[in-house]
């Protein structure tokens, strides 16, 4: 770890950064569970694509400490660039023998560099307008016309690379959100028959989180969500006054956006009374889990937070839990990815493919490299697009490689990156959620009444 003094890093003695490091300098005791032993270092994307320690979770828990002890300023190169440069994937977790909380670290470090530094243009526009319900939901309507009319994707093809890629690699994440189209309903006189669960015996009640970006872009998700969850024997109860869940701003360091968020979401659900909170993106699932770490110092909140994250399930968790109940036939080829903060954060990995099990005649891969990020990582491919472009790449080229007619992945985020690289490769592969393909499923079974138009 020596090696971080040098050059590459630009460490130097260094003043205490007073209250700017205070955010890491109470999580001393998370810090001091690293014991350097760099299991972390193989399974890191960044630190294998650039080789650079400091780019390594082993590499940033240094940095933290060094601001935390005042051997470096929180200003310096050192410090920003290499804990803004990290993925927040934490694929780093699961393979740490000391149980180090990286996720809540990275949180309190990049509050630390959002204090002593100002972020980028993007990042404080994008963090700005998702936090206010008055900003996104006519920004998400225009993305809808966009989405419809096609022209989201004409101009992500036409759009010359270099100046403008952050635009086109963002029309091509917008345009990556138009609906999965199955293959038509082939009658081949082996349709499974299922009927509706019974109605003897208590049923849980679920809360659905809305969302921002599953609202705003996703809604058949949140509607599949609720009819697959219905099918299978729950009780489906809107939660009024619901919020984002405040993922994206506890990962840009904006944690005290993050916790108003959380407060209101922990109101609005207590109000619902309901058992279960389900949630069908990986990232806010894994936020809301946190929301009792997130709000450990809150006298007010912190018991109802932990008491809110244990009720916080991902919908595939929820559905695996009851079987899930078979459907009707669904011929398509499957290659199946797993979001970061559904398998490292949450560590759930076989219930989605439960999921699409409960499909017959869904054939499902396992991508090559699942166990690594896509490179979305929230709004990560629009601040890095070359770094986040490459791993997108590698992510788009091990869905091509299954040969599959859908890629197929439980996260909204994960959903417009690898959709977006599919696109510009000029892939026709589409996107779609475990429950999509499940809730089509259960039409062709007949279990929603008259189908859909």
């Amino acid at each position: 770890m020596s090696g971080l003094h040098g050059t590459r890093a630009g460490v130097t003695s260094a003043p205490p950064s007073g209250v700017l490091a205070q955010a890491v300098a109470a999580q001393e005791d998370r810090l001091s569970n690293c014991v350097h032993c760099g299991f972390c270092l193989p399974v890191c994307p960044t630190y294998v694509r650039l080789g650079d320690e400091a780019d390594s979770p082993r590499g940033r828990l240094y940095l933290m400490g060094a601001v935390s002890e005042g051997r470096i300023a929180a200003s310096s190169d050192a410090f920003q660039v290499h804990i803004d440069r990290c993925l927040g994937c934490r694929a780093c977790e699961p393979v740490c023998p000391s149980g180090v909380e990286y996720g809540t670290l990275l949180e309190a470090a990049r509050e630390v560099a959002g204090q002593a530094r100002a972020s980028s243009a993007l990042t404080r526009a994008l963090l700005w307008a998702m936090a206010r319900r008055w900003v996104r939901r006519p920004v998400f309507t225009g993305g809808r016309f966009l989405r419809a009319t096609g022209l989201a994707a004409a101009a992500a093809s036409w759009m010359p690379t270099g100046a403008l890629s952050n635009a086109r690699f963002g029309l091509a994440m917008l345009a990556a959100t138009k609906p999965w189209r199955p293959p038509p309903s082939v009658d081949d006189g082996n349709a499974v028959v299922v009927d509706r669960p019974g109605g003897d015996g208590e049923r849980s009640s679920v809360g659905i989180l809305v969302g921002c970006v599953q609202d705003g872009l996703f809604g058949r998700i949140n509607q599949a969500t609720r009819r697959t969850l219905e099918v299978n024997g729950y009780v489906t109860v809107p939660v009024e006054r619901q919020d984002c869940c405040g993922a994206l701003h506890a990962h840009g360091g904006r944690l005290q956006e993050a916790r108003r968020m959380a407060r209101a979401n922990i109101l609005a659900f207590e109000g619902a009374g309901v058992d279960h909170v389900a949630v069908n993106a990986a990232g806010c699932g894994a936020a809301m889990k946190e929301y009792g770490t997130l709000l450990e110092d809150d006298l007010d909140f912190a018991a109802r937070a932990r008491s809110f994250s244990a009720r916080v399930k991902d919908v595939t968790e929820l559905l695996a839990d009851r079987g899930p109940l078979p459907g009707a036939p669904v011929p398509c080829r499957i290659a199946y990815d797993h979001p970061c903060h559904l398998l490292h954060a949450q560590g759930i990995r076989n219930e989605p493919l439960a999921v699409l099990g409960a499909v017959p005649r869904a054939e499902v891969e396992v991508v090559r490299g699942a166990d690594e990020c896509c490179g979305g990582a929230g709004i990560y491919a629009m601040t890095h697009p070359e770094l986040g472009g490459s791993i997108g790449r590698d992510k788009g080229e091990a869905v091509l490689a299954a040969g599959a007619d859908v890629a197929c992945t439980p996260n909204p985020g994960c959903m417009m990156q690898i959709g977006a690289v599919l696109r510009l490769e000029g892939s026709p592969v589409a996107t779609a959620h475990p429950v999509e393909i499940l809730d089509e499923s259960y039409q062709r079974a007949g279990l929603y009444g008259r189908r859909r138009s």
